[in-house]
């Protein structure tokens, strides 16, 4: 829906901030109860995440379909078919397309709307809300459905504005298809959307030089097309396989071993891991032992393991070195890759290792390091988010007492059940600090706690 030309509007039950997966979800579940909601959204399209993650070779970074979906409705997962056992940005965003169209959301929706002030006015217990045109909308509770990866994170690296080339944050990637072909590319950041992209742009860049600041356990997706009869299956016993995902830890109904890694030589330990590579997917993390998170020695069998399969990949000596992880496995954010590791044995493309020399300065057309000036057509942000409570702190509510979030929580991030904000009425989060967040499927997570929400209310 587009922005409405009324000059007042009335006041609503609630409003939800956000259409991604939660965003969507909190405003079909409100509605069925009965409730007035309408929701917000700065984009031209609804999807959230995914409708502004479209850099090349985004997708969801866990083996999932056709798990990461929602689950309340056994029509929508019999009728909806996944393609991709890790589903790109693409099929993820038709999904919420169809959800919204399914539903008949999109009345209730209101695009390219940027919600800039929200506060709560003791007077007449409601949430008083402007937008960035200047309309004013009011409502008794507040519900944000931001997005734990929507605000991104630029570098404050001196010089960086004086790149006069393209340059491009992969949170905020354009519409339209960059062409790297023929074109110097810089790429700093080897988090979850630079071992995405890395790969491809590889492929069609004339050189691709990447700033590492923390080398990556990476595991093998393996992705490939979902096994139909597999789907089939799951979806002729939707509520069987939906009560195995509501009492799982992760929310996905994967099964979980009971074995210790120490009950196995390092011998058998090995053969495990090298059968679960081939495999691909976090089995490798959780599907062979039960401790890999939990015992240090456990931990080092399998972190050594992942170091030898770099060294087993990777020809150049220096480079290998370089991509040698010296931290726990498992204690940063896991990292599915699809040829990674391969990409360094191209001659187009140089690694730089900024803990070995740290970026100096960006000029109009380099990067400068502490040992060398690396020339570039392209510079490719990769940095990451403001994770989790950028989103929130961003808008910065305030409540009726004028004391806004980010004081509140300038010491700590107090919530309760990371779903409210002690001091701030009626304003509920979904996904938000404290919750199990990135550590569980979300759309089911926004199921569950949307639902907590309307009971709330």
């Amino acid at each position: 829906m587009s922005k409405s030309s009324a000059t007042s509007t009335p006041t609503l039950d609630a409003i939800v901030i956000g259409a991604g997966f939660a965003g969507l979800y909190a405003l079909h579940h409100l509605r069925s109860k009965g409730f007035s909601v309408k929701a917000f959204d700065a984009a031209d399209g609804v999807g959230g995440t995914w409708w502004w993650n479209r850099y090349p070779g985004a997708s969801v970074d866990i083996p999932s379909a056709p798990f990461y979906a929602y689950t309340f409705s056994d029509e929508l997962a019999q009728e909806w078919q996944w393609h991709d056992k890790q589903p790109g940005q693409a099929e993820v965003l038709a999904y919420l397309n169809h959800f919204a169209d399914k539903f008949d959301l999109r009345r209730d929706i209101e695009l390219n709307t940027r919600i800039e002030d929200a506060t709560f006015e003791n007077e007449t217990s409601l949430w008083r809300l402007t937008a960035d045109d200047g309309e004013s909308y009011s409502a008794q509770h507040l519900i944000l459905a931001m997005g734990t990866l929507s605000v991104s994170n630029r570098p404050d690296i001196p010089g960086i504005d004086d790149f006069s080339g393209e340059c491009y944050h992969t949170g905020h990637w354009p519409q339209e298809p960059v062409q790297f072909k023929g074109k110097r590319v810089g790429v700093i950041g080897t988090g979850s959307s630079g071992v995405q992209a890395i790969p491809i742009i590889a492929e069609q860049a004339d050189h691709l030089c990447v700033f590492q600041r923390t080398p990556q356990y990476c595991i093998p997706a393996r992705n490939q097309p979902l096994d139909q009869d597999y789907q089939a299956e799951v979806q002729n016993n939707w509520q069987h396989w939906r009560n195995l995902m509501m009492n799982a830890v992760t929310g996905m109904p994967y099964p979980a071993t009971e074995r210790s890694a120490l009950q196995d030589s390092p011998e058998q330990r090995f053969a495990t891991f090298e059968k679960l590579w081939k495999l691909g997917g976090f089995p490798v993390l959780f599907g062979g032992y039960n401790d890999i998170m939990t015992n240090k020695e456990a931990n080092e069998s399998l972190a050594e393991f992942v170091r030898s399969k770099i060294r087993e990949i990777v020809a150049d000596p220096v480079t290998r070195e370089k991509l040698m992880p010296d931290y726990m496995i498992g204690t940063k954010r896991q990292i599915l890759d699809e040829g990674y590791y391969e990409t360094y044995n191209r001659d187009n493309v140089t690694l730089v290792d900024l803990r070995q020399e740290p970026i100096v300065r960006v000029t109009a057309d380099s990067i400068i390091t502490s040992e060398q000036t690396c020339e570039i057509d392209m510079l490719v942000l990769a940095t990451g988010y403001d994770a989790i409570t950028g989103a929130p702190l961003r808008l910065n509510p305030v409540n009726g007492k004028g004391l806004d979030l980010s004081t509140a929580w300038q010491d700590s991030f107090t919530t309760y059940l990371g779903l409210t904000i002690p001091g701030f009425p009626n304003l509920f989060m979904i996904h938000g600090p404290e919750s199990p967040s990135v550590l569980h499927n979300m759309p089911l997570a926004a199921e569950l706690q949307s639902g907590w929400i309307a009971d709330c209310m």
